[in-house]
């Protein structure tokens, strides 16, 4: 999708990517009130591979350019993805904005300062990955303490087990039980071991 509103930037053109995770979701907030050449949207999970308003947005782009975006987390899935987009991008002359942290690539400014830009939100998003883990590890500790059951639920109770177990032994096929009763045959399989 695209809408155009006049707004020039140098000789290039500011263009604006805005994601959201699902359909029911709004693009309003996004970019507000930045003065666009050119938009194009997404209404998919930032996890998905096949983003084709991300991708026609890219094969549009030209040097000169300047990507807007709302923020990092809308344009890329990871640090790795977004060091390999800004990196593409900047190398073909398009300047890439991040609204929210304030933050500009451009193959203008020094690669050594995007290097630390770079190291610094890989940084950051260690420590928040090692928070998460630390918090993680301490709910499961004390769900331990307090005995209560972690992990999946099983799929089957005792009950259809032993049932099952039985009509095996009968001949019947393990195929058919895995379907009758709404698992796949590995579940099955492991249930009977």
């Amino acid at each position: 999708m695209d809408s155009t509103s006049k707004g020039n930037n140098m000789g290039g053109h500011r263009i604006g990517y805005i994601r959201v995770s699902t359909v029911d979701q709004n693009t309003d907030r996004q970019l507000d009130g930045v003065e666009l050449d050119k938009l194009f949207e997404d209404k998919v999970s930032g996890s998905t591979i096949k983003r084709p308003g991300l991708e026609a947005c890219l094969e549009y782009l030209r040097e000169g350019d300047t990507l807007v975006v709302h923020s990092i987390g809308r344009l890329a899935r990871n640090l790795a993805d977004l060091e390999k987009l800004v990196a593409g991008l900047t190398n073909k002359g398009v300047t890439v904005s991040f609204v929210k942290e304030n933050l500009i690539f451009s193959s203008d400014s020094t690669s050594a300062m995007n290097k630390l830009m770079f190291q610094l939100l890989r940084a950051v998003a260690e420590f928040e990955r090692s928070m998460i883990r630390e918090r993680q590890r301490e709910g499961i500790e004390k769900a331990k303490k307090e005995g209560k059951h972690l992990g999946r639920s099983a799929s089957l109770t005792k009950a259809q087990v032993e049932e099952i177990k039985a009509r095996v032994a009968a001949g019947e096929a393990k195929a058919s039980l895995a379907k009758e009763h709404g698992v796949s045959r590995p579940t099955l399989y492991a249930a009977l071991k």
